[in-house]
């Protein structure tokens, strides 16, 4: 636990500079800020991978859904610790260095950030003071497929922080950029949304029950805790569509105009 706790602790931050320092070598007429928020968005990306990688591995492994267990399960948590902390602290650079010319006081700098990633901060609160909790302690020796399942939502981060890296960069007109956003709708959908159904028809499944009769057959607080999570996710999926019909009506619209 606490080999895994440092190195987390390392290796985010670490990797974080390293990127920065590297982007800074070799694009010198990018600025600060640019090189900090595409650092950010490629540390988030890692982490993405390492923790979808670590969810297939888990699911695969676990032949019983409910007693199938695999030592990532509990591992990855600890290395996730570090990776919330500091995505945190990122987020905050992010914010410092794109307001930094405008000579705001730190207090006003710290109440922007917290007013414009209030969302965020929350789903990263909610991981490090409930989920981590129940996925270390709480659920006992159950359910490692379902702690599985959930670190692969994080599939459709690399897509995300492309497309926020290619608006950073004002490439959001190129084919790329739209290509991206499918695929991101695409990720998004299966592995944040979809992934609830899959994970009630898996344990359906081994249970000799339909798709509808599990949310009947299972606690109460089960149903509760996936409706908490799965709530912000709809809405982030929302916004995405919001903004993929704006980037596909817009050609449509110059042309009409």
């Amino acid at each position: 636990m606490l080999l895994t706790l440092a190195g987390g602790a390392l290796f985010f931050p670490g990797l974080f500079a390293l990127c920065t320092w590297a982007l800074r070598r070799s694009q010198p007429g990018w600025s600060r800020t640019d090189c900090v928020m595409i650092s950010t968005r490629l540390v988030s990306s890692v982490h993405a991978v390492l923790a979808t990688g670590s969810g297939i591995f888990i699911i695969r492994s676990c032949d019983d859904v409910i007693t199938g267990r695999h030592w990532l399960a509990r591992e990855y948590v600890w290395f996730l610790i570090p990776y919330m902390i500091y995505d945190s602290y990122a987020m905050y650079l992010c914010e410092w260095c794109r307001t930094r010319d405008q000579n705001r006081a730190p207090s006003l700098t710290l109440r922007n950030f917290l007013s414009r990633n209030r969302l965020m901060i929350t789903h990263h609160a909610v991981i490090l003071f409930v989920l981590v909790p129940v996925a270390q302690r709480l659920r006992g020796d159950l359910g490692d497929f379902f702690v599985g399942c959930i670190f692969t939502a994080e599939l459709s981060t690399p897509f995300v922080s492309l497309g926020r890296v290619l608006i950073q960069l004002k490439q959001q007109h190129t084919l790329l950029y739209k290509v991206n956003g499918i695929l991101t709708l695409a990720t998004f959908l299966s592995c944040r949304i979809l992934l609830f159904p899959f994970m009630y028809w898996s344990y359906g499944r081994q249970q000799g029950l339909s798709l509808l009769q599990v949310p009947f057959s299972i606690p109460f607080y089960c149903n509760v805790a996936n409706a908490f999570l799965i709530a912000p996710q709809i809405y982030w999926f929302c916004l995405l569509c919001r903004k993929a019909v704006r980037l596909f009506d817009t050609p449509q619209a110059k042309k009409d105009g």
